[in-house]
This record gives C-alpha cells, structure tokens and sequence, in this order.
C-alpha cells in the first residue's frame, strides 16, 4: 500500500495532521520537562536509589534520554503528516515494550534507568497515549471516504470517487453559471423595464405640458 501524502490544505487531511502534532508536541513537552527536573537534581548519571522527580524515579540518564525523546517528538510536531503519525506509533510501542522489560528488570542490577514501579506504569500510559494519537484516522472500519488513509487502501475505489466528485463539481459549476446568467438577464430585462416606464412618464409629462 502506498502511504498518503497529507496535504494540509485538505481540511480532512489538515485534522488529522493536527491531531499528530499535537500529540507530539504535548508529549514532546513532557518529556523535556521531566528530563530538564532530573538534570538540575543534579543525580547521578546512572545514580540509584529514591531520586524522585515529579513523581517518578530518575537518573542522568533517564533524564538526557527524556530530553532526547521530547526533542525527537517535536521534530514531529513541526514536521506534521505522517511522519507525526508513525513517530507516535513507534514511540508508543517502544513505550509499552519499555514498561514490560523494567518491570522484568526492576529489581536486578540491570536496571540502569534507576526505574521504580511508577515509572513503568507510566511508560504504559505514555505508550497507549502516543499509540492513540498514532493511529487516529488511520485503522478503523469507518473511516470516511474522504480520509487520505481510506484512499491509499482502496485506490480503485477512491479514483472512482474521484472522478465522481470531480463530475459532480463540474455540474454544480454549470448549474451556479446558469443561476448567474438566469439572475442576469432577470436584473437585465428589470432595468429595461424601470427604462420603459420612466421613458412613458416622461412622454406623458410633455403631452400634458
């Protein structure tokens, strides 16, 4: 299947695109801000221990990584289309697979990120939540004939439609040409009528004159 190309100048493809950026960007934020806390809490690169920052449990690393993972989102939030949408969809399930293997790890000496049981908790909230905005629009039963992804999964279909669509705009074209020059000619032959009327009164002054 060929991926669509969103063309934000399209208003359903523009909503979509939106929602992508949107999500990227929220998340993006997060992240940076979680990170930013854990660098200026000055713990550890691969520190241990309760080093809480805004509820969850950190370390340098875990927070340069944060920070890597907010910009990458933003990347995704100015690039917008599908390229937002796919980003969000690998993050999210790199995050939910991130929140299996900690919790596999927690209490081992491989547990770098120094995580605690919020922390996978939240790697699975984020995880559903950029696979939400990821797949917004593009895997449903439902999805409207109009939408970009409907249309790259039934192409023939969808060139159908559009020659339709673009028979039906040529006809609505015609019909507006033929209500203008309608109103037109009405207007038209309404002057000429005012001009008639005026031209008698003014005849039927100078005889009365």
């Amino acid at each position: 299947m060929k991926h669509p190309v969103l063309d934000e100048r399209q208003p359903a493809h523009h909503r979509l695109s939106l929602v992508y950026r949107v999500g990227a960007g929220l998340m993006g934020i997060g992240f940076v801000i979680f990170g930013m806390f854990g660098l200026f809490s000055n713990i550890g690169f691969f520190g241990t221990g309760n080093n809480a920052v805004i509820g969850l449990n950190s370390n340098g690393a875990l927070s340069w990584l944060s920070i890597a993972v907010g910009l990458l989102l933003f990347a995704g939030m100015l690039k917008g289309g599908h390229f937002a949408s796919n980003l969000n969809l690998v993050l999210g399930v790199l995050f939910v697979l991130s929140g299996f293997v900690n919790l596999a790890i927690l209490r081992t000496g491989l547990n770098f990120l120094n995580f605690r049981i919020q922390n996978v908790i939240f790697s699975f909230v984020v995880g559903l939540v950029l696979l939400a905005f990821g797949t917004y629009g593009r895997f449903s039963g439902r999805l409207p004939h109009d939408n970009p992804y409907w249309r790259a999964r039934h192409p023939r279909t969808a060139l159908g439609m559009t020659a339709r669509e673009r028979e039906v705009e040529r006809r609505r074209l015609e019909l507006n040409d033929a209500l203008v020059r309608e109103r037109e000619l009405k207007e038209r032959a309404e002057r000429e009528r005012e001009a008639r009327e005026r031209e008698e009164e003014e005849r039927g002054r100078h005889r009365a004159a």
